[in-house]
């Protein structure tokens, strides 16, 4: 089925003849989006080599930091290098687990032997630590006896200091105490004796009938 043809008349366009012509400025050149050459990404999240975080207020090889600074080539360098690090944890999680399951015979021993050393390793280091504990209980068992000793020696030596001294404040109380009866029995004795010359010079009883 033909459609019927459709004539539109055309706009007559009016040109002044003294126009001047315009001037046109320089084109704007729009620079290509440059983006930070991240090459084989599937060698760097697989190595261990280091990405650096890029500011995107200061790109590098730029002295002064400025907002306009800001380009989407730094972001997109961050964004790489994030993907390449989740993409890092995520292999090395997953290649954990791997070996055991999906692993060859060899890969598979190599995992056993690894899990076997690792045993090996913490039970030396256990024993290495309960040795150390040992140890040290035993110099704190020791250097608890020898305190204890020191303490039990110190308190018998202060009983005989003790005892020396109580027994030379009895031998002076003693002999204090002989003194004053030797003392006591002398001046009694001396009075005696003055009391008998003196009855001798003057007697009570004159005619002696008391004798």
């Amino acid at each position: 089925m033909k459609l019927p043809a459709i004539s539109i008349a055309s706009t007559p366009v009016y040109i002044p003849q003294n126009t001047p012509p315009v001037r046109r400025g320089p084109s704007p050149v729009v620079p290509p989006r440059t983006f930070p050459i991240i090459s084989d990404s599937a060698r760097l999240w697989t190595s261990t080599q280091h990405i650096p975080r890029l500011n995107p207020l200061h790109p590098p090889l730029v002295v002064k930091r400025t907002v306009s600074l800001e380009t989407p080539a730094v972001h997109h360098h961050n964004h790489q290098r994030t993907l390449i690090m989740q993409r890092r944890e995520h292999y090395r999680y997953h290649q954990v687990w791997r070996k055991p399951f999906y692993g060859t015979s060899v890969e598979r021993e190599e995992y056993r032997k690894e899990l076997r050393e690792h045993l090996k390793k913490q039970i030396e280091e256990k024993r290495v630590a309960l040795k150390l504990q040992l140890i040290s209980t035993v110099k704190e068992a020791e250097y608890v006896k020898e305190r204890d000793c020191l303490a039990l020696s110190g308190e018998r030596e202060q009983r005989l200091q003790h005892r020396k001294a109580m027994t030379a404040y009895r031998d002076e109380n003693k002999r204090l105490m002989e003194q004053s009866w030797r003392d006591r029995a002398l001046t009694r004795s001396r009075e005696a004796l003055k009391e008998r010359e003196l009855l001798c010079l003057n007697p009570i009883n004159w005619s002696g009938t008391l004798t």
